[in-house]
């Protein structure tokens, strides 16, 4: 499989609606990877993750997980009662993309000081390691 690499798309609002509506899963891949790095409020971009979270493709609901890493990183806010749920039940569920969702939980502990998931994601690194 070749990767090509191209820049996000910096979306307004209601381009995002319209991607939302349409549902194509080839949209959604990068629509919280968009509003993550480029929409001014970060209430909206962290909403249109917590949708996304729950979409059917655990591709998508991967990257709302690292669209929330973005938003810690670009406007450092996130509201924790409503992302830290989320993303330890995709650390839990989504096996597919743990990686992913293992490194956006490190980003947004880091952006946002906060702490969660660190217990699970060190142990399931010993067990990959061989502790």
């Amino acid at each position: 499989m070749t990767r090509i690499y191209k820049p996000l798309n910096d979306l307004s609002s209601e381009e995002i609606k319209d991607r939302l509506k349409r549902n194509d899963t080839a949209d959604l891949l990068t629509l919280p990877l968009s509003v993550g790095e480029y929409h001014s409020n970060w209430k909206f971009a962290q909403d249109i993750c917590a949708r996304l979270s729950n979409h059917e493709s655990a591709a998508v609901r991967a990257n709302a997980v690292l669209g929330f890493a973005y938003i810690a990183r670009t406007k450092g806010q996130l509201e924790k009662h409503i992302v830290k749920p989320i993303v330890l039940r995709e650390l839990r569920e989504n096996k597919e993309y743990e990686w992913r969702i293992r490194d956006s939980i490190e980003d947004i502990n880091l952006f946002m000081k906060w702490n969660i998931g660190n217990r699970i994601i060190y142990e399931c690194r010993d067990e990959h390691i061989g502790y």
